[in-house]
């Protein structure tokens, strides 16, 4: 590293991320600041059933003001290991239980100015149950895809979230 943080304060406590901001100093002698978004990061999920379809979920997105179509996925409590995260959020989200997890990867999310790593895993050997959606995700719908409608809605820009569309990437790789 070519620089020094001269001050780090956090300015923002939120209940999805803090707001940290670094004075730094480059070895040049030239002075920045660093605005990070610190996130406990999370975990996404891509449920394959039996048939080989997977479980997506179509959800508001407050930030977006839009609906999106997405992979089950959930933030990270505190010191929380990701797997547990996985487990809980598919559940949650779309009742299903998985009798095998796999962890496929993980990804930075946007390293420009956030801390968050979602971890992605791989859920089969599903079994129905009921979901247990926090206030937020009442609306939520479940729908299942098989790979060549989830390539088609990619392509077409239907599905477009980030998360989503690696989580498929690394599960279309394990498989082959």
């Amino acid at each position: 590293m070519n620089f020094k943080v001269l001050k780090s304060e956090v300015l923002f406590k939120g209940k999805v991320f803090d707001l940290q901001v670094d004075d730094i100093e480059y070895e040049s002698g030239n002075k920045s600041v660093r605005e990070t978004a610190v996130h406990n990061g999370g975990a996404v999920i891509v449920p394959i059933t039996n048939g080989g379809k997977v479980i997506f979920v179509k959800q508001f997105r407050y930030p977006l003001k839009k609906i999106l179509i997405e992979l089950p996925a959930g933030k990270l409590d505190k010191g929380e290991d990701p797997q547990i995260c996985a487990i809980r959020e598919l559940q949650e989200e779309t009742g299903y239980m998985a009798d095998t997890i796999k962890k496929l990867g993980a990804i930075c999310t946007t390293p420009g100015f956030c801390t968050e790593i979602l971890h992605i895993f791989l859920a089969m050997d599903l079994r129905p149950g009921n979901h247990n959606r926090e206030e937020g995700e009442q609306g939520m719908e479940i729908f299942e895809f098989s790979i060549s409608e989830i390539e088609n809605k990619i392509i077409s820009g239907e599905i477009y979230d980030a998360k989503t569309i690696c989580g498929i990437h690394l599960a279309k790789s394990y498989f082959k």
